[in-house]
């Protein structure tokens, strides 16, 4: 099993999806990586050599990934949250940031609903 930037790659998959499990790295991203290093997309990862292995590594050290870019998100999230952008407040109150209706779904963002005791009349 190899290891890229501190993630086991899973041998049984195609190196193409295997790279995908480095957070920060997608298909589109995956493709470009492997073709800079002259790797077959389809070759499955654990048939790597050391020399191929080395190459990705290489290529990989030149995008922001993993816990640089964990950082890097969490900065800008705490940034937005200081300066009190429209943003920022969305994320302080715990609620959909994007501009997403609330009243029906949100639930994702705003946990379990909240039960609400019938009045009696």
């Amino acid at each position: 099993m190899a290891r890229i930037k501190g993630v086991d790659i899973p041998n049984n998959k195609r190196i193409e999806i295997a790279l995908t499990y480095i957070y920060g790295i997608g298909r589109s991203l995956s493709n470009q990586i492997l073709k800079d290093a002259n790797v077959d997309i389809n070759k499955r990862a654990g048939d790597l050599t050391t020399d191929e292995i080395a190459k990705i590594r290489d290529e990989v050290n030149k995008y922001t990934t993993e816990g640089d870019l964990r950082r890097e998100v969490s900065m800008n999230i705490k940034t937005k949250m200081e300066i009190n952008s429209y943003q920022g407040t969305r994320h302080k109150k715990g609620l959909p940031v994007r501009g997403q209706r609330t009243n029906r779904n949100a639930r994702t963002r705003k946990g379990k609903g909240k039960v609400v005791a019938n009045k009696k009349k």
